[in-house]
């Protein structure tokens, strides 16, 4: 893959095409925007079993009985409430322990050639993520955002699903109430194999005065097309 990074010492407006679909949906299949990029939610119709299962990963695994809820959740508050309960005060006297989620999902027509990113915003905590059974990763800090690239294991005209285990019965972890589970939002987002990296765009002012600033905009791009692009900002 190449990059080309782009630096303009003025002040600018930019205009981003983009497409973004703000409402949860629980899966995208009707056709894309004809837009490059394309941000959905993705919180709505997703499974939620409370403890650990083995083989809750695979994709044949029957979540049919699971609770079915939208994001973003927090199990701890459902209670109940108890002082023997492992996180003490700071948290709240509520539960803690390990829960599943998984969401079962079809792609549109249009994706195809596209790359197909998942972002979770918030897993609290140690959440290990899998696509149709192939393990993305671990995040186990639960304030930071994680983002995988799901494109390689996607079935484009089948079922596919996500899979999440959040561990978070090693208590006490922290001083204030955290909660349990994937308690922020979800996005799936689409775009094609050029595009601005992943936060790749950085926005400074290295020159200040009383009268006028700069503003340096410096944009990174990622061009995975098997040959070179020209790209126009």
């Amino acid at each position: 893959p190449t990059k080309k990074t782009l630096l303009c010492c003025c002040l600018a407006i930019i205009a981003t095409s983009c497409a973004s679909a703000e409402e949860p949906t629980k899966s995208p299949s009707k056709p894309l925007a004809d837009s490059p990029r394309l941000r959905q939610n993705f919180d709505a119709g997703w499974s939620f079993y409370k403890g650990d299962l083995a083989g809750a990963d695979k994709p044949s695994f029957d979540h049919s009985t699971w609770r079915e809820l939208d994001l973003p959740h927090d199990w701890s508050i459902e209670g109940p409430y108890d002082a023997k309960n492992p996180g003490g005060a700071p948290g709240g006297y509520l539960p803690c322990g390990m829960g599943w989620y998984r969401k079962t999902f079809r792609l549109p027509p249009n994706a195809t050639g596209r790359k197909v990113f998942i972002e979770f915003d918030g897993v609290y905590m140690n959440g290990e993520f899998w696509i149709n059974g192939h393990r993305l990763g671990k995040r186990p800090n639960g304030y930071l955002g994680i983002r995988f690239d799901l494109t390689p294991h996607l079935d484009l005209s089948g079922e596919n699903v996500l899979a999440v285990r959040v561990d978070n019965s090693l208590q006490p972890s922290t001083r204030w109430y955290t909660g349990s589970g994937i308690y922020r939002h979800v996005w799936l987002t689409l775009t094609d194999k050029l595009r601005v990296s992943h936060w790749g765009t950085q926005i400074s002012t290295p020159k200040i005065s009383a009268v006028q600033a700069n503003v340096a905009i410096r944009t990174t791009f990622r061009n995975e097309h098997d040959t070179a692009k020209q790209v126009t900002v």
